[in-house]
């Protein structure tokens, strides 16, 4: 279980370095007026959600599920573990605002100006720090 854990912790680690980068793409991306910076945002973007973001999104749920299933005794009734598992399905959903940003981009639609996705930036930060609280800490 424990090489399964540390799947786990590598997935997750890849999967916020494109949650921490993916917005801050899309602040330069709303700036941007030259239709070649544009185009090169767009391959950006989805490159890092396709390739990066999404696989290691993936892997993490799948992981994090398949120890929660190992570790269900010892977890099932943790408050702790409850509070983690919504701000995973919080992290999933921005996951999907990501997803469907990245698809208005790429029609050249501008959702928002660069303040809100630098806005939009600091909510994974605070998903992350959630986390790690309930796991290390484990208040309740």
């Amino acid at each position: 279980m424990l090489w399964l854990k540390a799947l786990h912790i590598i997935a997750m680690v890849a999967w916020f370095a494109g949650l921490f980068y993916l917005p801050r793409l899309f602040v330069y991306h709303a700036d941007c007026e030259d239709a070649p910076g544009k185009a090169r945002f767009r391959v950006m973007e989805r490159r890092l959600l396709r390739a990066i973001m999404t696989p290691a999104a993936v892997v993490t749920v799948g992981s994090g599920l398949w120890l929660l299933v190992s570790y269900w005794a010892a977890y099932g009734r943790a408050g702790w573990m409850h509070a983690k598992l919504m701000l995973v399905l919080m992290l999933v959903g921005y996951h999907l605002w990501c997803w469907r940003t990245v698809g208005a981009f790429a029609r050249d639609q501008r959702p928002h100006g660069p303040r809100f996705y630098r806005l939009a930036n600091e909510f994974p930060t605070l998903i992350l720090v959630g986390v790690v609280i309930l796991v290390v800490v484990r208040p309740f």
